[in-house]
Order: C-alpha cells, then sequence, then structure tokens
C-alpha cells in the first residue's frame, strides 16, 4: 500500500506541475467561472478529458503519436488558428463596456456553445496532448503494470482538482468582476495570451519542418 500511494503522489505531483500555468483551457476556465456560466459541466469535461488522455498515454498512445508527425503538425495548425480567433474575439469584447458585465442577460454561452468550446481548447491544443499523452504517459508507461493505475488516478486528480479551484473557486472573485472595467482587463489579457500562443504554434510548427 506504501507503494501505491507513493506512485499515486508522483502521478499528482507531476499533473499539477503540469497543469498549474497560464494557458488557454485555464483562462477559458476561469471566465466561465467568473460568469458562472455551465461551471460544473465545463470543469468535468475538462477534467475527464485529461483523465483520459493520460489513461491513453500510458496504454501507449503517446508513442504512436509520436510516430506520426504530420498528425502533430495539422494539430498545432488548427490549434493555432482557433487561439488567434478567439483571441481576436476577446479584445472585440474589452471595447465593449456594456457587454461585459457578469449577469447580463443575452450575452452568455449557451450550454452547447461553452462545451464546443472546451472541447476545442481542450482537445485542439498541442500542448495538452505534449502535457498529458506524451508526457504524463511515457512516466505512467514506466510504472509496474499494476501501479499504473494509481499514478493515472494520482495524475487524474491534480487535473479534477485544479479545474474545480479554478472554476468554483472564481466566484471569490466576484465582487471584483462587478464592474465592466476589470472585464475589460481579463479580456485583454485573455485576448494576448490567446495570441502568443497561437504565435509559438506557429513558430514550433515551422521550426519542426
Amino acid at each position: 500500500m506504501p507503494l501505491m500511494g507513493s506512485v499515486f503522489l508522483q502521478g499528482l505531483a507531476l499533473s499539477l506541475g503540469l497543469i498549474v500555468a497560464i494557458g488557454a483551457q485555464n483562462a477559458f476556465v476561469l471566465r466561465q467561472g467568473l460568469r458562472r456560466e455551465h461551471v460544473a459541466s465545463v470543469v468535468f469535461f475538462c477534467a475527464l478529458s485529461d483523465a483520459l488522455l493520460m489513461a491513453a498515454g500510458v496504454l501507449g498512445m503517446g508513442q504512436a503519436l509520436g510516430e506520426r508527425p504530420m498528425v502533430a503538425h495539422a494539430l498545432a495548425l488548427a490549434g493555432a488558428v482557433f487561439l488567434a480567433v478567439y483571441g481576436w474575439k476577446a479584445l472585440r469584447r474589452a471595447l465593449q463596456q456594456n457587454g461585459l458585465l457578469a449577469n447580463e442577460e443575452g450575452n452568455g454561452l449557451s450550454w452547447a456553445a461553452a462545451m464546443a468550446q472546451a472541447a476545442a481548447f481542450t482537445l485542439l491544443n498541442p500542448h495538452v496532448y505534449l502535457d498529458t499523452v506524451l508526457l504524463v504517459g511515457s512516466i505512467g508507461a514506466q510504472q509496474p503494470a499494476g501501479l499504473q493505475p494509481w499514478f493515472v488516478a494520482g495524475a487524474s486528480s491534480a487535473s479534477l482538482l485544479w479545474f474545480c479551484a479554478l472554476g468554483f473557486g472564481a466566484r471569490w472573485l466576484a465582487p471584483l468582476f462587478a464592474q465592466p472595467r476589470a472585464w475589460q482587463v481579463l479580456d485583454v489579457l485573455i485576448g494576448l495570451t490567446m495570441w502568443v500562443l497561437s504565435g509559438m504554434l506557429v513558430m514550433h510548427l515551422f521550426n519542426s519542418l
């Protein structure tokens, strides 16, 4: 049992170290949490996706993707386009002072739209595959076969804890974001972050060709 706990903590620590960073997916979960829109669904989807990708990586998908560079290139290009468009939309929102209040009617996302964006941020982000499938998967695959589920469980728990803290904990910041100016600043930061990430993906794509 102590060995199982040690493997569980290894997966937990590794996943936390990778996921606790400013990124497109985290920025989206934070904004949904601040707006209190479909938070549970978004958090559950992101956490479940991470768990499935980590499990797939441990089972060998990481090696399979590594042997197919064209798939990785196509994924990087699609992700760069998506991030650039989302960044442009965030910056456009920042110019609309009257459209950023968290409780304003008609400005929120439907459940389907929120889940579609959560899926795009998760599945069109090459860094998600690099972190969950390749890195976590390769390290988890090195564990003894009987302990691999404990490693995946630890890594998946880290994702669940982080997304819950990000999504549900954002409500504590609600008083700050009661002012449209705060939403403008957030959207500017999100927009610039999306553009920087998009540019980094394009540069990485060209450097890998």
